[in-house]
């Protein structure tokens, strides 16, 4: 068995192939961007979360391994993409020889990353509900959609999103710049909420608190 990195994964034809599916199976019924862009920012923030906060070289790789998988399974369908998405890992890392101990924990990561269904049962999946869940921008909306709902206002409104860690006040931060004329507050606690308390749930795991700040203020 290896120790595989995330440039392998990335480089494997698999994860390029399934990774563009489900971008454009997320196209087709109207979602914000889920592909390469997305991937790659959940994956360095996971990375950065676990470094931040001192945890041993190994994990904060996996985290960027989980976190760069995490939305594959979107090329099967919307419904149960965790899930999904977790078994294709497995497949994937298999293929490349990783340990199975460590498969294990990024295929639980994936399947724990929503929040209709998951739970931070490990300190891999705690950083990637934070990281997955702090991307929210401007940048994931599609130009030219027939419908511009609610999601797509909220994003498209968020010219900033940045998560802070602070390892010395263990204290996890979500700091977005909102512009209150293209949506306002209330509409990102409207569709959003139950992913706040899954990021709290996510810091705690780590030992941490989290905090909501939006245009400077303190919400959560």
């Amino acid at each position: 068995m290896s120790r595989v990195t995330i440039e392998e994964v990335k480089q494997h034809p698999r994860v390029i192939a399934f990774l563009g599916a489900a971008d454009q199976y997320m196209s087709a019924v109207g979602y914000t961007e889920h592909g390469q862009r997305h991937a790659k920012l959940v994956s360095n923030i996971a990375h950065n979360i676990l470094t931040y906060l001192e945890y041993n070289q190994r994990l904060p790789e996996l985290a960027a391994i989980a976190g760069y998988l995490h939305d594959m399974g979107n090329m099967i369908g919307r419904t149960r993409h965790e899930q999904s998405g977790a078994l294709l890992a497995i497949e994937i890392l298999e293929r490349l020889k990783m340990n199975s101990d460590e498969i294990a924990l990024i295929a639980g990561a994936i399947g724990n990353h929503e929040e209709e269904t998951g739970d931070p049962i490990n300190g891999i999946a705690a950083a990637v509900i934070l990281a997955d869940k702090s991307d929210v921008h401007q940048s994931r909306v599609r130009p030219n959609l027939k419908i511009f709902d609610i999601h797509d206002r909220v994003n498209y409104a968020s010219k900033k999103s940045f998560l802070r860690v602070n390892h010395a006040k263990k204290i996890i931060t979500l700091e977005l710049t909102i512009d209150t004329k293209a949506s306002q507050v209330m509409e990102y606690f409207e569709i959003f909420l139950t992913r706040m308390i899954m990021c709290r749930r996510a810091a705690k795991f780590l030992k941490c608190n989290f905090e909501l700040l939006i245009n400077k203020i303190k919400l959560l």
